[in-house]
């Protein structure tokens, strides 16, 4: 019987990770299927381009996995049970469950209201790419004219901001921000920011927390409001509940608990990667919600899953943050390194040569999703004694092809 693994969510993680498990494994011995809830791969980093009106290329999921041998399943998952190995998934072929001996759980995130009243009925967001499309429907709507609130100072907040007032240069776009815009900079790149947005005319709310939402305005923390024809709310991330339900470990605000391998402390056999994984970077603190997280939880992940089928030693990468990539429109970014503290380093790059920098990062990472398995060496066959979620062992050749 071949070994099943399971992939839940296509975005960067859950693409790269199963085009790499495809390319080390034997599709004699295993059997990969990726569930996603659209057919296209999302590009979540162009998602705020995609608001103000550009058209980011988008690849059809059944293009990127073709010849792969991955099958895909276009569902949305509906629960987890890692007791039974299954997930209960819907989509257009109906109510369906999925079994599976190993799964890797890459859901990725969503925007977080925080229970603020009004976010869910009034405010927008560029988490995904029905909502990024819907604000851009919103947009159009206005005529051209207007006044947007950018509700979050974090990098979303920011790209979101400028480059809404670059694209749309009608609007009076304004960012509410709870503390200093650019606190977390170093001093020269909290300068280019604040010169970027007195270029774009950006108005900002310095240490100005947002209560509620309406229809029109903004109320902050002192009861006053803010003129809001748009609110877009970028106040951070959360993943979703399923994983707590599922009876996953799991931090308070819902991620799986993961060891150094990215396996699942409570339960052996499922591993997270990307925005649903708590795992401890190589300074002894959390990596952040990022896309440089992705990558190094994604690879690690992968690694450790062919390693335990092949009876390999599980490799360990090096889960590092080296610093955050800002663009502020179409031609200007920021570039900040940060050192092991996650501190700003005071060299970062800025202008037109970061924003070259940032393309060439999000050119190469949707190349590297559309190709999943170029570069990913095979591994030669090796029987190896594997567990499944419901404890019973068996005996598998798990992967492989002769390395080249």
């Amino acid at each position: 019987m071949k070994h099943r693994i399971l992939v839940l969510g296509a975005g960067y993680a859950g693409a790269f990770a199963a085009g790499s498990l495809a390319r080390r494994l034997s599709p004699a011995d295993t059997e990969i299927t990726v569930v996603n809830a659209e057919p296209v791969f999302v590009e979540r980093m162009r998602m705020h381009q995609l608001a103000a009106g550009r058209e980011p290329a988008s690849q059809l999921l059944t293009d990127v996995f073709a010849g792969t041998g991955v099958q895909l399943r276009v569902a949305r998952v509906t629960a987890v049970d890692p007791e039974r190995g299954a997930v209960a998934v819907t989509g257009e072929e109906g109510d369906d469950e999925l079994a599976y001996d190993t799964l890797l759980y890459t859901l990725g995130s969503r925007v977080a209201d925080h229970g603020v009243p009004g976010v869910a009925e009034h405010a927008f967001d560029v988490a995904g790419r029905q909502s990024a499309l819907r604000l851009r429907a919103r947009l159009d709507g206005l005529g051209g004219t207007g006044t947007v609130l950018v509700v979050g100072e974090g990098l979303t907040g920011i790209e979101t901001a400028t480059e809404l007032a670059e694209s749309r240069p009608g609007l009076s776009v304004a960012l509410a921000a709870r503390g200093e815009l650019g606190a977390w900079l170093s001093p020269g790149a909290r300068l280019h920011l604040r010169e970027a947005f007195d270029r774009l005319g950006i108005t900002v709310h310095e240490h100005t927390g947002i209560e509620a939402v309406g229809p029109a305005h903004a109320v902050r923390a002192d009861g006053t409001s803010l003129p809001a024809d748009v609110t877009v709310w970028t106040a951070g991330f959360a993943v979703d509940p399923l994983a707590a339900a599922a009876g996953l470990e799991v931090t308070e605000d819902g991620r799986i608990v993961v060891d150094d391998t990215m396996r699942s402390v409570s339960h052996p056999g499922v591993y997270a990667a990307g925005d649903s994984a708590y795992a401890i970077g190589d300074n002894g603190r959390p990596l952040p919600m990022s896309c440089a997280s992705a990558g190094h939880t994604t690879m690690q992940a992968a690694d450790a899953i062919v390693a335990r089928l092949t009876g390999r030693r599980v490799p360990k990468g090096k889960k590092t943050y080296v610093g955050n990539h800002i663009s502020l429109g179409r031609y200007d970014a920021i570039f900040q390194m940060v050192d092991a503290d996650v501190q700003a380093k005071s060299w970062f790059v800025g202008g037109r040569k970061a924003a070259r920098l940032k393309a060439a990062i999000l050119k190469g990472s949707l190349w590297a999703t559309s190709h999943p398995t170029f570069g990913v060496p095979k591994l030669r066959r090796r029987p190896t004694t594997t567990t499944t979620p419901a404890g019973t062992t068996t005996q598998a050749g798990l992967p492989g092809e002769a390395a080249a």
